[in-house]
């Protein structure tokens, strides 16, 4: 929920309260209720709400705790609020409102920058120490709720969008190059800190940073799950394997309930939400909102699937939304769902998303997704191969199955001018897999995913499209717990039964067959998998424009043969590499970065 805003000055001037305001109102989409600003002397905070816990005024942001000294503003939900005020209270801590904002500031102030340890959720935090004129930055685990920065001498300016940012001003939106070798070859993945753009960075997730006003900065990374057996788990058997992930999830579903208005879930017909489904429907959810997406069938392809969905809905007696979009020009929901995005991303899903998200929101404020299961519990196809390698030989492997380019394709469509030294994402990608604290290969595989992919690709994907329609989106299997406990099984778990092996068990139990014994499915946009018509028309005009010549990213011969034949160049995951190209310029268009 919400969006946040701050300028912390550190050059001796007050802190510019328009300029907050400028970025705050960016992104009144993702909080539409209400709006604040705050300032004193060096520091301005501004925020935009979304009503979801604490109704009433008390729970406004930016939120102010005069006897601690501390102000702040927050983006997410924290789910276990309710317990941490009460222990709060037992500690001597007053409380004004019945919200989690001021539960995050009560918790800050008893255990300092350790407050992160205590939260279950998802969140982004900024909070102002007025005695010492320290600025704390936080952001959860798995990095579900964003927080930008843009860093100029002396001044700090944060946001939980990168457009709120250039709306400030002064940002330097020079194409990084190494950011740009990322995007073209890691699947349009931008690891942390970097953004496509120079002047713009991102706090990594599971990260605490403190600027003091003297300049120093201070950072702390405060969860890295380990992806090793562990010696009290060692005589496990498959069945409590399943008994164990089935608790965590469980907790994870009934913990994402909480809230002070309706809480829906987004039913794809997958085993991932249909299981999200049934395990509310067993914690004695009646007449809980669903709603399924699904576009007409083009070319052969099917569009839709319904008739899993619709299985689970009469299954589990659900309050379902069968959202049909019929035959139409996309182009005007793909512009939507472009300048929706915080950063480029090539996913056809957006589009989806986009578009379920702004029918879903005339409906219910929050709902849950199956979003991460995959990641977290072995389920792409790339996991199988590389548990036929040793750990030096995971790269090569996940390479060949993940990355769209290398080096040499990086030359190839590249203007020499944009080409970065090396191969900066396989660079990446191999101190990742190599580092300490993963078994074996499909361990340090799955570790990648879960810090890396799944943050900068489906989560960030889900935040953007939903938070674009004042819809709040909540994911279970992201649950650091669940995340701790998968973690640490047996790959070949996983890996069973074509992947996901455990989680099919799981779903055995609780779900009808026909949606566990399926061919595996993605969220389906056939006008959109196929460049023709008036879409490859927006993306020739995209890399024609003045802008992007202007820019020269892209080597014309290289632009001018895609462009004969639109469709004949894709990428290992099949994705369009034209798409790619056109996708990037579009966004930086859309942004107004010329």
């Amino acid at each position: 929920m919400c969006g946040l805003a701050g300028e912390f000055r550190r050059d001796g001037s007050r802190a510019e309260v328009a300029t907050v305001e400028r970025m705050a109102a960016t992104m009144s989409d993702r909080g539409p209720d209400d709006s604040g600003v705050w300032s004193q002397g060096p520091v301005a905070l501004g925020h935009r709400r979304l009503k979801i816990i604490d109704l009433s005024a008390a729970s406004g942001q930016p939120i102010v705790d005069s006897a601690a000294g501390l102000t702040g503003v927050f983006n997410g939900c924290i789910y276990n609020y309710r317990e941490l005020r009460e222990e709060l209270q037992g500690k001597g801590h007053r409380f004004f409102s019945s919200g989690d904002s001021e539960v995050v500031l009560k918790a800050y102030a008893e255990w300092g920058t350790d407050f992160v340890d205590h939260l279950i959720g998802m969140f982004a935090v900024a909070i102002t120490e007025r005695d010492s004129g320290r600025l704390v930055l936080a952001r959860d685990r798995l990095g579900i709720k964003p927080l930008y920065l843009a860093e100029t001498p002396g001044v700090v300016r944060f946001a939980s969008t990168l457009p709120a940012l250039l709306a400030a001003g002064g940002v330097d939106t020079t194409i990084d190059p190494v950011a740009l070798a990322h995007y073209l070859s890691f699947h349009s993945i931008v690891p942390p800190p970097r953004t496509i753009l120079r002047g713009v960075a991102k706090l990594p997730p599971a990260t605490v940073r403190v600027y003091e006003p003297d300049g120093r900065v201070d950072e702390r990374v405060y969860w890295d799950p380990s992806f090793t057996r562990q010696p009290e788990r060692a005589g496990w058997s498959a069945r409590d394997w399943e008994d164990a992930l089935l608790s965590s999830l469980t907790t994870a579903v009934r913990r994402r309930m909480v809230a002070d208005v309706p809480v829906g879930v987004l039913l794809s017909g997958g085993l991932d939400s249909s299981l999200v489904v049934a395990l509310l429907a067993n914690e004695g959810q009646r007449g809980l909102a669903t709603f399924s997406i699904g576009f007409d069938a083009v070319g052969g392809r099917e569009g839709d699937e319904f008739r899993y969905s619709d299985l689970v809905a009469k299954t589990f007696d659900t309050d379902h939304h069968q959202i049909r979009v019929a035959a139409r020009d996309l182009v005007p929901p793909l512009e939507a769902a472009v300048a929706a995005m915080a950063e480029p991303m090539v996913s056809h899903d957006c589009v989806a998303f986009y578009l379920l998200s702004q029918e879903v929101a005339k409906h219910v404020k929050v709902v849950q997704s199956g979003q991460g299961a995959d990641e977290i519990l072995g389920g792409y196809h790339w996991y199988p191969p590389l548990a036929s390698v040793e750990r030096d030989a995971a790269l090569a492997t996940y390479a060949r199955a993940f990355f769209d380019r290398d080096a040499a394709g990086l030359a190839r469509v590249l203007d020499p001018a944009w080409l970065a030294d090396g191969d900066p994402a396989r660079e990446f990608v191999a101190a990742h897999l190599g580092r300490a604290g993963a078994d074996t290969a499909v361990d340090a595989g799955l570790r990648l995913d879960t810090q890396i992919m799944l943050t900068d690709d489906p989560v960030k994907r889900v935040d953007n499209m939903t938070m674009a329609h004042g819809l709040e989106a909540r994911v279970p299997f992201l649950d650091h717990e669940f995340v701790e406990l998968a973690a640490t099984c047996p790959p070949e778990l996983k890996l069973a039964q074509g992947g996901k092996g455990v989680l099919k068990e799981i779903g055995r139990r609780v779900l009808p067959h026909e949606v566990i014994d399926r061919p595996k499915g993605y969220f389906p946009v056939p006008g959109l998998t196929h460049l023709e018509g008036k879409l490859l028309d927006r993306v020739r005009d995209a890399l024609s424009a003045p802008e992007a010549q202007r820019r020269s990213l892209f080597r014309t011969d290289y632009v001018k043969t895609l462009l004969d034949a639109p469709n004949a160049e894709l990428t290992p995951l099949n994705g369009n590499k034209l798409w790619q190209l056109g996708l990037l310029e579009m966004w930086l268009q859309s942004h107004g970065i010329d």
